[in-house]
């Protein structure tokens, strides 16, 4: 008995204790103080712009996000001096008046932070200040979506997508190409008719489309011409290219490869196809095998293979990669499932390479696009597994900045690494998901850029066009 009246005693003392150290440790928390000191932001102007010094500029208050707007301002401005005008709550102010602001040539615009105080209270407002210099490249705050993904927001996933039997498609501003293993074989859907919700597809002429693994697996679609490969799995397998001229054409066999007649040419060929011409139907067609062999098939003239050769990378890109040429250079844009971008030469000589982490490290078929005085990065990510996040997003970086690619994105990866647009094809994971990007630039009358399309496609998640108009100053 003694012994539980001892317990209970102790355990009534700690009890004790243990509030009495909460009380104490309450009273340092501190309470809310009551204050008429309001900092309300209900006007603010810029009143010393221009080259004068005697432009006013009055600006935007967003209350709910906190931000500020103004109108653009001539580069003529003393950026060093420019000077604040506000109207506030009783009692408050501005914590400075005078901003210096830096302006250096190219600069579109800066962010400040305006901070109204009055003690014991303060607001932070995020002002955006544009200088008024010619504006390029796309708007992407004006998409206009073309959407036949697993995007719940579009029309429903194309057909020619499901069951993993669509690995490969193009798209080149007219057409999309898809080359599907199913009962929707090869065949193309005009973006006319895409732009008006039409379902028209146009079966290609498959007349001796034999022979591979499958017959049929990735497609590329350029300048109205349409290329098909098949899969190749074994040295005895031929590696086959076709090409049609038109929708209506037959197609032609341009490429019958004896894969083990190629010096160095991996077992397998035909998971990926990257084809690049230019107007004259010149150029190369990659295909990069499971290890770090790649076959490189020269074309001229759209239908006549001139050499065929075989070189390693240093490298494994695997079965979802790309090897995409870079216009205007001698260069490409080199990227598989898992493996960060790189810049390489037609034989496999590295240049760069990005940071793992600057860039999902599963975007994949990756683009230069040159547009309206601006240079972007356009990728789709991979979806292959969970570890390598389970979606399928087109995304577009800016990249203007730099003489030349790698200039262009080292710089990049020294910025903040935000895209300017993401747009959500697919969210889920998948085995085989063979990935394209692609791009269109629309010209006026006069051979000026007017819009940007960009393409995105996976397996199973079906396809998406976005197009921008091009950037216009407002003000």
């Amino acid at each position: 008995m003694k012994m539980k009246l001892n317990r209970f005693i102790g355990a009534v003392i700690i009890a004790l204790i243990g509030l009495a150290g909460f009380s104490s440790c309450s009273e340092d928390f501190p309470g809310n103080v009551e204050s008429d000191k309001y900092t309300d932001l209900k006007a603010i102007r810029i009143v010393n712009a221009g080259k004068s010094g005697t432009e006013v500029l009055e600006g935007k208050i967003d209350e709910n996000k906190k931000t500020i707007s103004f109108p653009r301002i001539d580069t003529l401005s003393d950026f060093s001096n420019l000077k604040f005008e506000v109207e506030t709550s009783e009692g408050a102010s501005i914590e400075n008046a005078v901003y210096n602001i830096p302006y250096k040539s190219g600069d579109a615009e800066k962010e400040i932070i305006i901070k109204v105080l009055n003690a014991p209270r303060f607001k932070e407002y995020k002002a955006l200040i544009r200088f008024k210099v010619p504006v390029y490249g796309a708007d992407f705050t004006k998409p206009t979506v073309f959407d036949y993904s697993s995007n719940p927001i579009g029309n429903p996933t194309y057909i020619g997508w499901g069951g993993q039997l669509t690995r490969g498609s193009g798209f080149d501003g007219k057409y999309v190409l898809v080359v599907s293993r199913g009962a929707t074989g090869i065949h193309l859907l005009p973006v006319e008719d895409l732009k008006a919700n039409r379902l028209n597809p146009i079966k290609l002429n498959v007349t001796g489309v034999t022979g591979g693994t499958y017959t049929h697996n990735m497609g590329a679609q350029i300048n109205g011409h349409s290329y098909v490969a098949n899969l190749s799995t074994a040295a005895s397998s031929p590696l086959k290219i076709y090409h049609w001229a038109t929708p209506t054409s037959a197609p032609e066999v341009i490429a019958n490869i004896n894969v083990g007649s190629i010096v160095g040419a991996g077992a397998r060929h035909g998971d990926n196809f990257s084809l690049d011409l230019d107007a004259n139907g010149n150029g190369y067609a990659f295909f990069i095998s499971a290890g770090v062999q790649v076959m490189r098939v020269k074309i001229e003239n759209y239908n006549k293979v001139t050499e065929t050769i075989s070189f390693d990378t240093r490298t494994t890109y695997g079965q979802w990669s790309s090897y995409n040429h870079i216009a205007g250079t001698e260069s490409y844009l080199v990227t598989g499932h898992d493996k960060p971008i790189a810049v390489l030469n037609n034989a496999g000589s590295v240049a760069y390479t990005m940071g793992v982490t600057s860039i999902p490290v599963h975007s994949g078929d990756p683009r230069i696009v040159n547009f309206n005085g601006q240079r972007y990065l356009l990728v789709v990510t991979i979806p292959r597994t969970a570890n390598t996040a389970p979606d399928a997003v087109m995304r577009i970086y800016n990249i203007t900045a730099g003489a030349n690619v790698v200039d262009a994105l080292t710089a990049f990866e020294q910025g903040d690494k935000k895209p300017v647009y993401e747009f959500s094809i697919s969210a889920a994971t998948n085995t085989a998901p063979g990935t394209q990007s692609g791009f269109y630039v629309v010209k006026d009358a006069a051979g000026k850029d007017q819009k940007l399309m960009v393409y995105g496609a996976t397996t199973d998640a079906g396809f998406a066009i976005v197009e921008f108009p091009v950037n216009v100053a407002t003000d």
